[in-house]
């Protein structure tokens, strides 16, 4: 066996990269303020002051858990403290019957809990808007029943009594600044967790699949399959924090471990602090926790409830005043004040672009064939018995009327739409015919569709909408970033780069549109309509850029209105008029076509154009 040898030249890179992130205002300061999590209590030297910081370790721990489910991928799931209790449960139990350490045994419970999120969140996760947190609700309350139910196993509703072994080895200590410290570790490793989601490739996937997430099947997205991932990780997470609360706590109840309040409470921090930010969770906790604790400190059993009442009004004022949360909205201004510190405003190096995805195939040969596609929508039929072969190498244009069922074919070509009849088939890298059955899988072949209605992920950068479709091809983000920053330059919005998407004028979100989907590396370009509502400088901007991607190698259909547009950049034409196609051919020969110029074009545009 040869060890792998280290040269010093790369021991020393890998040093100065890390010490350059260290040396970073963002990175200090947060250790810093982190720090104080341990350092106030430390110095203070009250029990009670303990508790208060452990309880918002513990807190801040739990709701950036769930902040990746109900955040980053906008999943509202009531029900997260079953992971809680699962995590709690299966530590207590594996102690009782088996005398197996805490520390083993919460990564048991942390698997359990993995497989309960996959059976849970794989049929859940097809619910939308209130449904999903109405069915997050109902597992979690039916778990609570069976651990009732079982009272031989988890001791029912009388409740169970943790060993109570002292000493690290079993979790249970006499000195609570012990707890501390393993309440801190867990912060932080989900804390780090969560940072680290949030910066890859999974992380932009989840924020695309909360924003729009057609738009993301079009990128290549498997939304389900993110979703899942998110679960997974965040029920192993929570699965953790509450194996150790039981620890803390040495009694288990199902009333508290498979609480719905509990469950409200975390999804509030996070909403309180901002969702879908790393550090919201933990500054949301850091604010309402220790309120709601000195109260019941100080009043005692005379404040029975009172938390819920300061996190109420705390909710309300944030709702109201703040919807973004404190770190949506005060954190980018915060951030800028950071970056002046030494160390700040580093400026990031430009990385060379990979390579683009090979074009392969012969020009004329065809690379798309739809057979008899028929569309019904209960006794309406959108298309009937459509057929086209598209060539590649090509411009087809598609015209028709408002409602002739444009719109729906591009849905069944580019796989959101499952044809009630007909085949469609798609050359592959492979040169054979294939038929996909998923819009992501239609994606990853090479078709990339635009949307008639524009879809950016409004509350990324225009960068970052582009990198969403860079990562189907290029899985690293600095590599998906330069691959954007190339796509950006072509389409001209490099200078607009750092701007939400939510703010570009119509013009610009079809730019960026298009942007978005050529960053896949596409063979198919699929373009919905991406002149409508465009001046004509706009509008001779595209034609150009249209040019410039055909000449590429890609092959483009393009449904438009625009006919001096369409005319003028299309190898052949099809006309679709009530679902069905009634012309196809070169364009100065459809438009002479009779049945074209009483279906759509009008004998206003014959005059006009003089035919």
């Amino acid at each position: 066996m040869t060890a792998k040898v280290i040269a010093p030249a790369e021991t020393s890179q890998r040093n100065a990269g890390l010490l350059s992130r260290l040396t970073n205002p963002r990175v200090y300061c947060a250790l810093i303020a982190l720090s104080m999590l341990l350092i106030v209590p430390v110095l203070i030297d009250s029990t009670f002051v303990v508790h208060v910081f452990v309880t918002i370790c513990i807190f801040g721990a739990l709701s950036t858990a769930w902040n990746i489910v109900g955040g980053y991928a906008g999943q509202l799931s009531l029900g997260h403290t079953v992971f809680y209790g699962i995590g709690a449960y299966t530590t207590a139990l594996l102690i009782q019957h088996v005398g197996l350490s805490p520390w083993l045994g919460m990564w048991a419970g942390a698997a359990l809990s993995v497989l309960v999120g996959i059976g849970i969140g794989y049929p859940c996760f097809r619910l939308r808007g209130p449904f999903f947190s109405l069915a997050t609700i109902a597992f979690l309350e039916v778990v609570r029943l069976l651990s009732i139910h079982f009272n031989g196993l988890t001791g029912g509703a009388a409740g169970l009594i943790v060993p109570l072994n002292l000493g690290w080895a079993w979790m249970i200590f006499e000195n609570k600044i012990n707890y501390l410290y393993i309440a801190f570790g867990l912060l932080l490793l989900t804390l780090i967790v969560s940072w680290a989601i949030r910066n890859s490739r999974l992380g932009f996937y989840l924020t695309a699949v909360r924003e729009r997430e057609d738009a993301a099947l079009a990128a290549g997205v498997n939304n389900t399959g993110v979703k899942l991932k998110a679960v997974m990780i965040s029920a192993a997470l929570t699965s953790l924090v509450g194996s150790f609360h039981a620890m803390y706590m040495t009694f288990l109840e199902p009333a508290t471990m498979f609480s719905l309040a509990t469950s409200i409470e975390i999804a509030m921090f996070a909403l309180i602090g901002g969702l879908g930010t790393v550090f919201g969770p933990l500054l949301g906790t850091v604010l309402v926790v220790p309120i709601a604790e000195l109260a019941r400190g100080w009043l005692g059993a005379s404040a029975n409830g009172l938390h819920g009442f300061v996190y109420g009004t705390v909710l309300i004022i944030i709702t109201l005043t703040l919807p973004a949360g404190l770190v949506g909205t005060f954190g980018p201004r915060f951030m800028k004040l950071v970056d002046r510190l030494p160390g700040g405003g580093r400026q990031r190096e430009d990385r060379v672009a990979p390579a683009l995805r090979q074009i392969t195939g012969e020009t004329g040969k065809p690379i798309l064939e739809a057979r008899n596609l028929v569309m019904k929508f209960g006794g309406l039929t959108a298309t009937d018995n459509v057929s086209i072969t598209l060539k590649r190498g090509e411009i087809l244009g598609i015209i028709g009327p408002n409602g002739a069922g444009k719109t729906t074919l591009f849905s069944q070509i580019s796989g959101f739409l499952k044809p009630t009849a007909g085949t469609i088939g798609i050359v592959g890298p492979d040169g054979a015919m294939t038929s996909p059955a998923s819009a992501d899988e239609f994606a990853r072949l090479g078709v990339g569709r635009t949307f008639q209605i524009v879809q950016p992920f409004g509350k990324l950068t225009v960068l970052e909408n582009i990198m969403v479709g860079a990562f189907m091809r290029h899985p690293k983000v600095e590599d998906a970033r330069a691959a954007a920053l190339r796509v950006a330059r072509l389409v001209g919005l490099e200078d607009i780069k750092d701007l939400e998407a939510r703010n570009l004028p119509i013009g610009g979100l079809k730019r960026l549109e298009v942007a978005r989907t050529l960053a896949t590396e596409p063979s198919i370009l699929l373009l919905d309509e991406v002149m409508a509502g465009q001046s004509q400088t706009d509008t001779q901007k595209m034609v150009n850029l249209i040019r410039a991607i055909r000449d590429t190698g890609v092959t483009v259909i393009a449904i438009e209105h625009n006919m001096q547009a369409i005319m003028s950049l299309s190898d052949r034409i099809v006309v679709i008029d009530s679902g069905r196609v009634i012309a196809e051919g070169n364009p100065q020969d459809v438009v002479k076509d009779r049945r074209v110029i009483e279906a759509y074009l009008g004998e206003d545009f014959v005059d006009a154009q003089g035919i």
